[in-house]
């Protein structure tokens, strides 16, 4: 068992393979954060609580309880009673007055995880993972509340969540409700995250800790393209193979904070949850409130053993569809080829050109519905534009299948356009503020999906059209911020609880779409990449990753998703050039070189490629078939960084067992009068011998020597290089 209470040390002990988390009871009612690092193989650990430095446990000394809250390491942190530090939870009695002290009251150790009502989450079985549960309660206001950890058997991972329950006669208002706190001394930790903007999402940027308060957040509505819910700490030696890692993720699509503080005492509190800033939830008597998970890794090898932590857990106790271990179908979409000017004959041309060079199924992407020319009109009006698709959806469908390619499709369901006949029917179905304008972005509102006859109506519009015809896979999209917070229906002091419960009805949507039709590929994407986090993926086994296609661009944001997500996760095209977002030119195979780090497709008039560029979509598809499996499900490893170096990017997979390899490098720049480089690979077995090109090495010589790549004549070239055990 994965999970030990030392009685007489009154001391818990969550172990994974190689990671201890440890917590401790002090003056049987405090829950104080022990320990979080390498596993400790000794359980009499509790000297690491300083319980001999004032100031001691209140009684001990109640004249400094003050001081005690304010600098005792807290698993659990308190607002209002005297730590003055950020807070995990903040709790508003119906009489007004903000504070709550939840005192230890007993513990359950249960096999297998439980799962987390209404929301996305890891999972696991009895042989597969442990579950602490820690019940604490505040007696004045009754307020119960149980924190969840899990440990998985076989990975360097703790999950953490929070379940508050109102067992007072009185109704609570929770104004924060975080799901993970760490208390550590600090070791000259750096702060990495992932930032960026639409079209650059997910750069990976490190800062020095500081004094103060440092966070990562977002109250868009979603977890947005500028910033990411993840958050790590790393000691200043980190590189991908060596330095401490502290990371956390958050399971989770909407409003999120990650936070770091460093104190007076050189002491580094860590937390995670969702963004108070607008967050207000009316607890009634009998009423439970369930916090999202947050996935907790501790590395001591580097970035690289987090990341493949991160990855491994994602893709067996996460991602659940049955897609996850098979090959996508090499899709084409049809948005950069035509926009929205396309009809019924366009796309069938586009199918029959495709089918013959590889290619496995179209998606019609926006413009099909209503009267949609622009996307300035027909959001909400989920039926099919017939002067534009003559003969309808049926018909064309069973068209592109006799060329031998699925079909798949675009929907935007949780927004609605001021000019739809959805919105002149039901206006008080966007999420607004009475007596105020709502904040138009792309023309379009969001639907309040706080309200079930919302979601059961705008749903049933998208059913029907996937029962219409032979549908294959839905790209599910969200395209704006939300703004103008407020909803018709729901009474003034629950107003503050729409940004979490759009979320929860948005994967409500989800799920019933996923349980209504169980074999479809469902893609997310939110304007890109603004939703692309571990909530989404417990409903689709792959997201849209930007809409910047360009392969260069793709370097930065590939790498910052690849962090963190299973590079199977990366919805990943080729483009024409000169790309639509950047204008740059780069070769046809470097694009595929590219994209074939993630789900692999086209986003292009394959009408009109050259005779060479669809040789080279012939060539590509089979690569495609070559190596999936083994990118798939292979181990992911970042060797170089064109973000670091200014030149080059190379990363490569390499499957479980050692024996084969997929290496890509990118010369990004040409440099003059310029030296080869020797890239060191990882992954590999020391002691196996590897053929290369027809050449055999040592798994040691190309472990700490390297490969050598020469230097080529012009910018952007890239090589894709198999590796096998001899």
């Amino acid at each position: 068992m994965g999970i030990i209470f030392n009685q007489k040390e009154q001391v818990f002990l969550l172990n994974t393979p190689n990671t201890t988390y440890g917590i401790a009871i002090a003056d049987d009612k405090y829950l104080l954060h022990l320990y979080y690092g390498k596993r400790l193989e000794q359980e009499s650990v509790r000297y690491l609580l300083r319980e001999d430095e004032p100031p001691f446990v209140p009684s001990k000394n109640l004249r400094e309880k003050n001081s005690f809250l304010d600098c005792a390491p807290m698993e659990y942190p308190e607002a209002g009673m005297g730590d003055y530090r950020e807070s995990a939870i903040s709790i508003r009695s119906i009489d007004g007055y903000r504070g709550s002290e939840l005192f230890y009251e007993g513990y359950d150790i249960e096999e297998g995880k439980p799962k987390l009502e209404g929301l996305p989450a890891t999972w696991g079985g009895a042989s597969d993972c442990t579950t602490l549960k820690l019940y604490c309660k505040d007696q004045l206001l009754g307020i119960k509340v149980t924190l969840l950890y899990t440990v998985f058997e076989q990975l360097d991972v703790v999950t953490r969540s929070v379940v508050v329950e109102n067992h007072g006669e009185d109704p609570v208002y929770l104004e924060k409700v975080l799901s993970a706190c760490i208390d550590m001394d600090d070791r000259g930790f750096e702060v990495m995250g992932l930032f960026g903007s639409w079209a650059r999402e997910r750069h990976i940027q490190k800062m020095p800790l500081g004094y103060g308060r440092q966070n990562i957040s977002s109250f868009k509505g979603e977890s947005s393209h500028q910033e990411h819910p993840f958050l790590a700490l790393v000691t200043p030696e980190v590189t991908q193979e060596v330095g401490e890692v502290y990371a956390m993720n958050f399971v989770y699509s909407g409003n999120f904070i990650a936070q770091v503080e460093k104190n007076q005492f050189d002491s580094v509190r860590m937390t995670m949850g969702i963004h108070p800033e607008g967050f207000t939830w009316k607890l009634d008597k009998g009423e439970r409130f369930v916090a999202p998970e947050v996935v907790m890794v501790y590395s001591s090898e580097g970035l690289g053993k987090m990341t493949r932590t991160f990855h491994n857990l994602y893709r067996e106790h996460l991602i659940r569809s049955p897609y996850l271990h098979q090959k996508r179908p090499i899709l084409i979409n049809n948005w950069e080829a035509t926009y929205f000017d396309f009809d019924e004959k366009k796309l069938l041309d586009i199918a029959k050109e495709a089918s013959q060079l590889g290619i496995e199924m179209l998606v019609m992407d926006d413009g099909w519905f209503g009267h949609r020319s622009s996307d300035n009109s027909s959001l909400g009006d989920w039926f099919v534009n017939e002067n534009k698709l003559k003969g309808g959806l049926h018909q064309l469908v069973e068209n592109v299948k006799q060329t031998g390619m699925k079909f798949g499709i675009w929907f935007e369901p949780e927004m609605i356009s001021p000019d739809s006949e959805l919105f002149k029917k039901h206006p008080d179905w966007a999420i607004q503020i009475p007596g105020r304008e709502i904040t138009q972005s792309r023309a379009q509102y969001v639907l309040d999906l706080t309200r079930d006859e919302v979601i059961d109506g705008v749903y049933q519009m998208v059913s029907d059209v996937l029962h219409s015809a032979d549908i294959s896979y839905v790209k599910w999209d969200m395209n704006r911020q939300l703004t103008t917070i407020g909803s018709c229906k729901l009474p003034a002091d629950r107003q503050g609880e729409i940004y979490h419960r759009y979320v929860l009805g948005m994967y409500k949507m989800q799920e019933r779409l996923l349980q209504e039709f169980p074999n479809l590929l469902l893609e997310n994407c939110s304007g890109g990449g603004a939703r692309f986090d571990a909530g989404m993926l417990y409903y689709s086994p792959q997201i849209w990753c930007s809409d910047d296609t360009d392969a260069i661009e793709r370097l930065a944001i590939q790498e910052g998703t690849a962090l963190i997500y299973p590079v199977s996760t990366i919805g990943a095209h080729v483009s024409v050039c000169p790309n639509h977002t950047v204008g740059r030119e780069t070769p046809f195979d470097t694009r595929g070189n590219v994209a074939m780090l993630g789900t692999f497709g086209y986003e292009l008039d394959i009408t009109k490629l050259s005779k060479e560029d669809k040789q080279s979509v012939c060539e590509q598809t089979k690569q495609y078939h070559k190596y999936n499996d083994l990118v798939r499900e292979g181990d992911y490893y970042r060797l170089t960084s064109y973000r670091e170096n200014s030149y080059y990017d190379s990363w490569m997979i390499v499957s479980k067992d050692k024996k084969k390899a997929l290496l890509t490098y990118v010369q990004v720049k040409a440099r003059a009068n310029g030296k080869s480089r020797f890239v060191r690979l990882q992954g590999l077995d020391a002691n196996k011998t590897y053929t290369i090109q027809g050449k055999e090495y040592l798994g040691s010589t190309l472990l700490y020597a390297g490969l050598r790549f020469s230097a080529e004549f012009g910018d952007y070239k890239s090589q894709m290089i198999e590796i096998e055990e001899v």
